[in-house]
């Protein structure tokens, strides 16, 4: 299923939110029509969660179906939500500590911003249950703001260089494609939340736009 929505006038949804195939984590005080309405899109139960008393739950949130990494701002009350659904938990303690901005991760694999220390990393691969490799997308470091992936696809930068495909299609386990997001936004990680079900996109998303994400991550 496919939606295309803004949170308090902001097109950029994916900022918001966050998405694995059971649950979407998202921001407290949504609007309930709008929360049941991101759940039948994205066939998933709604959690919600403010990290560091911060609505930007999508730039401080990674996860996938075994496991997630969050700042280390979060409370313990964040925390306890979050393992409630029954994932690990890892609370990330480095510079790049902005979890969602700096890593791209589904069932198959992670990348992550290449200045995250290698103990992380190494606590992420216990914790997501996948390999972790650090690269950029499009020379970008924030990883997770330049794609977005699921189980199905992956969307990323229009720039993203051949040689960085090539390490996300073998990484992720997807064919890669790109688009933008938000009438030609490249940072498409920032206005869509997204798993293999259906996808939430920012509200100012063209048509065509929203054809390339389709199409892009198996919706089609």
């Amino acid at each position: 299923m496919f939606e295309q929505m803004e949170f308090d006038r902001n097109p950029h949804v994916g900022i918001y939110g966050k998405a694995n195939d059971s649950n979407v984590f998202l921001r407290k005080n949504l609007p309930k029509k709008i929360r049941n309405k991101i759940a039948k899109v994205l066939n998933a139960r709604v959690v919600e969660i403010n990290i560091a008393e911060s609505s930007i739950v999508g730039s401080l949130l990674a996860v996938n179906s075994y496991g997630a990494v969050v700042t280390n701002y979060a409370d313990e009350e964040t925390v306890e939500a979050i393992k409630e659904t029954g994932l690990d938990v890892f609370v990330i303690q480095d510079k790049y500590n902005a979890a969602g901005n700096n890593i791209l991760v589904n069932d198959y694999g992670a990348l992550v911003h290449p200045d995250i220390r290698r103990y992380n990393i190494k606590q992420m691969e216990k914790v997501f249950g996948v390999p972790v490799k650090t690269g950029t997308i499009a020379g970008l470091k924030t990883v997770g703001m330049a794609a977005v992936v699921t189980n199905k696809g992956l969307l990323c930068h229009p720039k993203v260089e051949e040689k960085e495909r090539e390490e996300l299609e073998r990484l992720f386990k997807v064919e890669v494609m790109v688009g933008t997001v938000n009438h030609g936004v490249p940072l498409v990680g920032s206005g869509i939340i997204a798993n293999s079900h259906g996808a939430v996109v920012g509200k100012l998303t063209t048509g065509i736009e929203m054809g390339r994400i389709e199409e892009a991550l198996g919706f089609l």
